[in-house]
């Protein structure tokens, strides 16, 4: 449980303070794309897992949200890049995205059962903080394309309430 806790930790601390080899913020749209379309999937993995692992009726209402709400706004967004005749762009964020979410699955995979569900809330609580506060602050201020704005806009409204919904399990899973 305290290894995947040090995961979480570094994947909320790589998104508060991106990888230094590329500020965020000076990215361009297609870059943003990518990272956002990878944040999606890795959310859509950890709601697979709980589905798996979970036997907790509302870890799998979550889980389902996850995978509906996301793959939703990743479809909207393989429309928009296919509409603008464009293609995401990976990068050295995406990546790391992927590599500590790989050690983060690996924890949950590894952990007692009985310690998934809390686990999974709290993963959930602090991915959806860092993501949206990066997807807000950093990214929004800093997309060019009108269309690509006003989708990430819509996709922030949507997982803030994926925030709220998180902190709600959590604090039902204090004991």
């Amino acid at each position: 449980m305290k290894k995947l806790l040090s995961s979480i930790a570094v994947t909320v601390a790589m998104l508060a303070a991106p990888a230094s080899a590329q500020d965020v913020a000076a990215m361009n749209d297609l870059e943003y794309a990518h990272i956002a379309y990878t944040a999606d999937n890795i959310d859509i993995r950890y709601a697979h897992l709980a589905l798996a692992l979970s036997s907790n009726p509302d870890i799998h209402d979550f889980a389902n949200t996850m995978i509906r709400d996301h793959t939703a706004v990743n479809e909207a967004a393989l429309g928009l890049l296919d509409k603008l005749g464009a293609s995401a762009q990976d990068n050295e964020f995406s990546q790391t995205l992927n590599a500590n979410a790989e050690e983060i699955i690996t924890g949950f995979i590894t952990m007692p059962r009985e310690d998934f569900d809390k686990a999974y809330a709290e993963n959930e609580l602090a991915y959806h903080k860092a993501v949206n506060d990066l997807v807000e602050n950093t990214m929004i201020p800093n997309i060019d394309n009108a269309e690509v704005k006003a989708l990430f806009e819509q996709g922030l409204g949507i997982f803030k309430a994926h925030e709220g919904h998180a902190e709600m399990m959590v604090k039902a899973m204090k004991y």
